[in-house]
């Protein structure tokens, strides 16, 4: 949830609200066709406290979406619940990797407040060191006579 508290009046896509004689007319499909659904496991109505079965619009939609798949696309039950199950696994995935993007962005943000102070903490009477490069030349000195440069490889 969003951390807000949420007005117990306040009907949503999810809200159980209709009964199954109102449910079959509004997907217009048999209320027996319904129980079918449920016996299925297709489309599972919460139920009351008589075990009446209560409908949301998302299950409406749900229905609707079955009936098109039934007859327009030729799909028999059995696939249908497979796509449904699969379709409710994707959109159980998204979620997850949108939380988990969320979790990722806040994680980067505090990676980078955290390096910002680190920077912010470095002296600045400090130099950075440079480490010299290594050569294969070699240098003789020799007292009161000028430099020879000698390469040995």
């Amino acid at each position: 949830m969003d951390g807000r508290r949420r007005n117990p009046y306040e009907l949503t896509q999810d809200t159980p609200v209709y009964v199954i004689s109102v449910a079959a007319q509004l997907s217009g499909l048999h209320p027996q066709t319904l129980r079918q659904y449920d016996r299925l496991g297709l489309v599972s109505p919460d139920r009351t406290a008589g075990r009446g079965r209560r409908y949301s619009a998302r299950d409406i939609e749900l229905l609707r979406q079955v009936q098109q798949l039934s007859q327009d696309e030729g799909i028999n039950l059995a696939g249908i619940k497979r796509i449904i199950e699969l379709e409710n696994q994707v959109a159980a995935l998204q979620a997850r990797v949108a939380e988990l993007e969320d979790a990722l962005d806040g994680a980067a943000a505090a990676m980078r407040q955290r390096e910002a102070a680190v920077h912010a903490s470095y002296r600045r009477d400090l130099v950075p060191y440079q480490e010299v490069q290594q050569t294969s030349a070699l240098v003789v000195w020799r007292p009161n006579s000028p430099p020879r440069y000698e390469c040995r490889s």
